[in-house]
C-alpha cells in the first residue's frame, strides 16, 4: 500500500508543478487553488507513505520521480526542450532511484 500512497503523491507533486506554472504568480485564482490543493493532497500521500520508508528514501524518491515527471511532460505537453542533457540527468535519476531500492527499502 505504501508504494500506492507513493504514486498518488507523485502524480499530485506533478500536478502542483504544472498548476504552480499557470498561477502566473499566484494571480490567477483557479491555478492558485488547483496548486494548493494539489500541494495540501500530495503532502497527505506522502506522509502515509513515509510510515513505512524512511524519511530520507521516501522524499527522494518522491521528488526524483516527481521531477522526472514532470521534465518529460513538460516535453511532451509544453514544447519545452529535452536534450541529451536533460536525458543524462534523468538516467542519473532513475540510477539513483534504482540504487536506493536495491539498498533494502520496504
Amino acid at each position: 500500500m505504501h508504494w500506492l500512497h507513493l504514486a498518488i503523491a507523485v502524480i499530485f507533486e506533478i500536478t502542483v508543478a504544472i498548476a504552480a506554472g499557470k498561477a502566473e504568480g499566484f494571480t490567477n485564482r483557479r491555478w492558485t487553488i488547483a496548486t494548493l490543493l494539489s500541494g495540501a493532497i500530495a503532502t497527505y500521500f506522502l506522509s502515509k507513505a513515509l510510515l513505512t520508508f524512511d524519511v530520507g528514501v521516501g522524499y527522494a524518491l518522491w521528488t526524483s520521480v516527481a521531477g522526472i515527471g514532470i521534465t518529460v511532460l513538460g516535453a511532451l505537453l509544453f514544447g519545452q526542450r529535452l536534450n541529451w542533457r536533460k536525458a543524462l540527468g534523468i538516467a542519473v535519476v532513475i540510477a539513483g532511484v534504482v540504487g536506493l531500492q536495491l539498498s533494502g527499502v520496504a
